[in-house]
């Protein structure tokens, strides 16, 4: 059974042809009007792509730090051990440590948005796979939770770097930013996003790689965004 929408939503709804696709900036425009929250909505993105999730070589992961940030903090912990450990906790990490880390996220501990892990640390977290992996949380060198710098990486996440990966329909969801954040730094955040998306194409793909793409706040209707007008990753 569908899920009942507010009056409030269904206004909003009313005030578009979902079928008609919009320019960016029309888009965001179209969002942050519609996004009446008594909190500070989230603006999403929602990249379709004609890929076969079900095919290794054609699957979409990596990591991405917009130009202007998502308007939130993420909670972030490092799997490593001694100077790494002390570096990676200095540089905003919530948790860090090696097998009694493990431990404590196999007991149900799961207070975090982001994991990454030294190369060394994955003998440790490899046992976490059936608990992070279903949740997007599995450490993986493609979306840069991997890596021997693991302070600077911890940084960058904490900061808002985004991790995404395609769902098993093919889509990719991100962060675009807040609705109170200005029109120009969601439009220049939605077109990084979607340059970023068109330049790590899987070569194993053929015909139309992006399928759509539309936008939505936490509580607001999606609208679709007119992306072919949009600047392409090898005109910047």
């Amino acid at each position: 059974m569908a899920a009942k929408r507010s009056k409030r939503y269904r206004k909003a709804a009313e005030a578009h042809d979902r079928n008609a696709a919009l320019g960016v900036e029309q888009a965001i425009a179209f969002v942050k009007a519609r996004a009446s929250a008594k909190f500070d909505e989230t603006v999403d993105i929602a990249i379709k792509l004609n890929i076969d999730a079900k095919q290794a070589d054609q699957l979409v992961r990596g990591s991405l730090s917009l130009p202007h940030g998502i308007g939130k903090s993420m909670r972030v912990i490092a799997f490593a051990e001694g100077e790494m450990a002390e570096a990676a906790k200095a540089a905003g990490a919530v948790e860090v440590g090696g097998q009694a880390l493990v431990d404590k996220i196999a007991g149900g501990w799961m207070e975090f948005d982001v994991a990454v892990a030294h190369p060394s640390m994955m003998r440790f977290v490899g046992k976490l796979g059936k608990v992070l992996g279903p949740k997007g949380l599995m450490p993986s060198p493609k979306s840069g939770t991997v890596t021997d710098k693991v302070p600077e990486a911890v940084g960058e996440f904490a900061a808002g770097k985004l991790e995404f990966r395609n769902d098993k329909e093919g889509n990719v969801h991100m962060v675009a930013g807040k609705a109170s954040f200005d029109q120009d730094k969601l439009v220049e955040n939605v077109q990084a996003a979607v340059r970023h998306i068109k330049s790590i194409r899987p070569q194993a793909v053929r015909g139309e790689y992006i399928v759509g793409v539309h936008l939505s706040s936490t509580m607001g209707p999606g609208v679709k965004v007119s992306y072919q007008s949009e600047p392409s990753a090898a005109a910047n």
